[in-house]
């Protein structure tokens, strides 16, 4: 996911979520299937975050099953420019399955971190 963010390839993005995947983006918008996570993820590469980093460091791996899988990981996100130039943290949680073809994400959360306060927000 960070190779493809860092690329600007939204299909690429989308390749590891199952094809009825839930992903709440940082902005609670809810989108439902894969196909609609690699076209969003499309549109933003192409205007918000063109030409945007992120990087991604697992915080912590725990499995609820041996096939059901948590992950919450810490973003830094670098967009040279436009409305939402700078650098932005997040955190996101996921919940992949183990499926015949490999591991699958069927839910993302991505919140936003709040400005530290007397910060620039």
């Amino acid at each position: 996911m960070e190779a493809a963010w860092n690329s600007g390839d939204g299909n690429k993005f989308g390749e590891p979520f199952a094809a009825d995947a839930d992903f709440v983006t940082i902005r609670a918008e809810h989108l439902r299937g894969r196909e609609a996570i690699s076209s969003g993820h499309v549109a933003i590469f192409r205007t918000i975050y063109a030409g945007s980093v992120n990087q991604f460091t697992i915080e912590s791996l725990r499995f609820l099953r041996p096939d059901v899988a948590l992950v919450h990981a810490d973003a830094v996100l670098k967009a040279p420019a436009g409305p939402l130039a700078g650098r932005h943290t997040a955190k996101f949680s996921a919940v992949l399955t183990r499926e015949a073809g490999g591991w699958q994400i069927v839910s993302f959360h991505n919140t936003l971190t709040p400005a530290a306060p007397g910060s620039a927000a």
